[in-house]
Formats: structure tokens, C-alpha cells, sequence
């Protein structure tokens, strides 16, 4: 059919989440949650475009950090995306909407967060993370999985540790690096490289601001286009419950420009970030951040 300049062609799926039980200790209750997923191939000005609309659900454990012990969550993700077969990036945004298991979907939800991304997913029934990558840039958000509340961003792929192999107790790291139109003003200095995080699931622990003296390295190692970053962790000490935890941040050029790596190297200690022992490359340093 025609419509607004448009040749469509639209396939419609509906997908159908029925549920049981209820909160813990609550009266037994039962709901059940329909959405509609759809795609659409269309054309305008001679090029092809391709709509897509994904609604999913998804429930938690319990132990959510932010809500009560015994309580899950139903989750309904909303990925709604827009190519324009040729051009390059993608519009897309992702919804993510929760209520407590056993509540009708039709009321409001504890929180309802929309970003612009391609996908979000839920890590150890504590946070959420947003795939922002819709441009040639591969970004990500971390949020509260209990709240919908922000922690951080980061350009390298969000790292999980567990302080102690006996205990989970989890924490989460990632590097932001600051676009030349960063908000915060702050992060707009010549010489400012990125910041690191160290957060628990439920607030950011530490934040850390990376230096380099020299304004045209700063600028090299803050490149989107010329710089591959990479976060990873080590870990020595097998025979002991809490080994000796280090971060290491590597920056290096894309191919096929020599590599020519740096890295920096953080310890983790008592349950922070350890400057004071940082191993960095000669024009950086690093001190407390806060936004």
C-alpha cells in the first residue's frame, strides 16, 4: 500500500507473556502482559528504509538492590530502530519500564527509562545496560536496575569483578571519555583524557580523572576515530579469597596506523581505586573526580 510518499510492506507479531504467582508473601495473584513487535520496509527519495519495533519482557530475581528482598521485577524492554539502507548510524531508542511482579502492566511503572541506543540488558538482577552505540562511536549506560537512577557511562565495555571468590560482592567499572562538546565544562580542558568509574550496583564508589600534560597526546588519546581502547582485569593470588586485583587501561591506534600501546595501571584496594599506586604512562596522572 502507499502512504506519504512511502511503499511499505509491514509484518506485525504479537507476543503474549502470561504470568503466575505474585510477590512473596503476598495473596496469590496472576496477570498476564500482551505487546506488538514489528517491522516495515519502505522506500522514500529512492532509498530503501527499514523500521523495527521489538517489545520484550523479562523478569528479575529477587534481592533486587533499591527494592524489597523478597520482591521481582517484570520488565517490558521497548527497541524501536530506523535505517536508511546506505547511510551510515541508525536511529534508535530503547524503553525500559518496571513493575513488581504481579502488577497489572496497565498502571504506572516504577520508573520508565527512554535512551538513545540499540539494546539494554539486565547484569546480576542489579543493573541495566544500554547499548548506545548508534553511530560508528560503541558507547554504553549503566542504571540502576532497582530505581531506573543513572551511575555511568562508559566507552569501553562494562567490566564486572567480584572483590572475593568466596562472596560475590560485585562491582562494576567503565572509562568515559568526553566529546569535544562535553556538558560539563570541566571536561572540555585540553588536557583531560577520560574518566574511570568504580561503582557497586546501587551508587559510584569512585570516580578517577585521567591527565596527560601534553594537550596534542590528550587529544590522540580522546579519538573516537584513531584510538582503540580496552579495559581488562588481572588477578593474582589463586590460593587466597581476595586476590590482588589490577586494572589495566590501554590505549592504541587503529590499523593500519602502528599500534604504538600505552597503558595505565590502577590497583584495586579496599574496595577502591588505588592512585596512590598507579602505574602511568609519563605525561598522566590521575586524581579524585567528582562531576
Amino acid at each position: 500500500m502507499k502512504s506519504n510518499g512511502f511503499l511499505t510492506a509491514t509484518f506485525i507479531i504479537a507476543a503474549t507473556l502470561g504470568l503466575s504467582g505474585g510477590l512473596a508473601g503476598a495473596a496469590d495473584s496472576a496477570g498476564s502482559a500482551q505487546a506488538t513487535s514489528s517491522f516495515t520496509s519502505g522506500e522514500q527519495d529512492g532509498a530503501k528504509t527499514l523500521d523495527i519495533t521489538n517489545v520484550t519482557f523479562e523478569t528479575t530475581n529477587s534481592f533486587v538492590p533499591g527494592r524489597p528482598q523478597d520482591e521481582r521485577l517484570l520488565l517490558r524492554k521497548t527497541a524501536k530502530s530506523r535505517e536508511v539502507v546506505g547511510d551510515e548510524g541508525i536511529e534508535a531508542t530503547v524503553t525500559v519500564e518496571a513493575w513488581p511482579l504481579g502488577t497489572d502492566v496497565t498502571t504506572k511503572p516504577l520508573y520508565s527509562v527512554t535512551l538513545e541506543g540499540l539494546d539494554a540488558t539486565t547484569e546480576d538482577s542489579a543493573v541495566l545496560v544500554f547499548n548506545r552505540g548508534t553511530e560508528e562511536v560503541d558507547w554504553w549506560s549503566v542504571y540502576k536496575l532497582g530505581t531506573g537512577e543513572p551511575l555511568f557511562d562508559s566507552y569501553v565495555p562494562v567490566l564486572h569483578l567480584s572483590l572475593s571468590r568466596d562472596v560475590q560482592t560485585v562491582r562494576y567499572v567503565g572509562f568515559e571519555v568526553p566529546p569535544d562538546d562535553a556538558a560539563n565544562a570541566k571536561l572540555r580542558e585540553p588536557h583531560v583524557v577520560g574518566v574511570l568509574t568504580y561503582a557497586s550496583s546501587d551508587k559510584v564508589l569512585r570516580q578517577l580523572l585521567l591527565t596527560c600534560s601534553d594537550a596534542k597526546r590528550a587529544a590522540e588519546l580522546r579519538s573516537f576515530a584513531d584510538t582503540v581502547r580496552t579495559l581488562t582485569l588481572e588477578e593474582k593470588g589463586d590460593t587466597v579469597p581476595q586476590p590482588a586485583q589490577t586494572l589495566h587501561l590501554r590505549w592504541s591506534a587503529w590499523y593500519p596506523s602502528p599500534p604504538n600501546p600505552v597503558m595505565a595501571s590502577i590497583p584495586i584496594a579496599a574496595d577502591d581505586l588505588d592512585s596512590a599506586h598507579a602505574h602511568l604512562p609519563a605525561c598522566m596522572k590521575v586524581q579524585p573526580w567528582t562531576p
